[in-house]
């Protein structure tokens, strides 16, 4: 039986949901319905929210999870009034840190997401503007780069380098790796003189091949003879000219940025 789920969030909800999504993968098997309320900011709307709630409850016959990133108290006292299960992550963690630092918080909405440090709201911009710019080779302007990714096509570049840049400031650009390029083994001329901010992407032939069929079906480019002679020509580009690289395969592009990050010791210009 499907379980109701939802984020209640006084802003975006994007908090509640990614915390939310984090704890619900621990428990498989599980079948979850969500539904996200954002800007539940008010009494009022907190009591349409707890109508919805309940109608849950009486509909499926279970309680609601409710996973909530409410700062007002009189707003998150009407959810926890909810026939749900009701967990709410700054409830939870504010009132042990204002004990820790002999203060009270602001109980301000929208801190989290808001436009408070307008010069890192600009780099966010920036940096994904740059990304853009820098997609799949495109400019190649690689001077502001503080990485460049480099694989072959649908093997995760483009996806990673927007998510460096929306989530921490990063400049990231990416190229990709064509058959002419594969065929000498060398270092592309236009990433020379940049070898040392150089990240390679890999991946699983059948998952490769099976990416590129969603897009061209039937083509020599989701051909299994055309995605091992690639993924295998770009290993061992990498392999000789000692760039770092990574299996993207099983790994989430969260992950990925979190490790290229780690392996390069890129600074992250903001937090997420």
């Amino acid at each position: 039986m499907s379980r109701t789920v939802f984020f209640v969030s006084d802003q975006t909800g994007v908090t509640a949901e990614t915390m939310g999504h984090s704890l619900l993968t621990q428990f498989e098997g599980q079948d979850f319905r969500a539904v996200t309320l954002p800007f539940v900011s008010s009494v009022d709307k907190a009591d349409e929210a707890r109508r919805r709630i309940d109608a849950a409850a009486t509909e499926d016959g279970l309680r609601p999870i409710v996973f909530g990133t409410i700062v007002q108290d009189e707003v998150r006292a009407v959810l926890e009034r909810s026939n749900g299960v009701f967990l709410d992550f700054f409830g939870a963690f504010v009132g042990t840190l204002e004990r820790e630092l002999a203060t009270t918080s602001s109980h301000r909405a929208g801190r989290a997401h808001g436009m408070a440090d307008s010069t890192a709201y600009a780099r966010r911009i920036d940096a994904t503007n740059y990304a853009l710019a820098n997609d799949d080779g495109s400019s190649r302007d690689y001077s502001a780069a503080d990485v460049i990714l480099v694989g072959v096509s649908r093997s995760g570049k483009t996806p990673t380098c927007l998510y460096m840049a929306m989530q921490y400031g990063i400049y990231a650009a990416n190229y990709p790796l064509t058959d002419d390029d594969l065929e000498s083994a060398r270092l592309p001329p236009a990433l020379q003189a940049h070898k040392a901010r150089l990240f390679g992407l890999t991946i699983t032939p059948a998952r490769l091949q099976q990416i590129r069929a969603e897009r061209r079906p039937g083509s020599r480019y989701a051909s299994a003879p055309q995605v091992q002679f690639e993924l295998r020509a770009a290993e061992t580009m990498f392999q000789r000219n000692g760039l770092p690289f990574l299996d993207t395969t099983q790994c989430s592009i969260e992950e990925i940025s979190v490790r290229i990050i780690e392996a390069t010791g890129i600074a992250r210009r903001l937090l997420p």
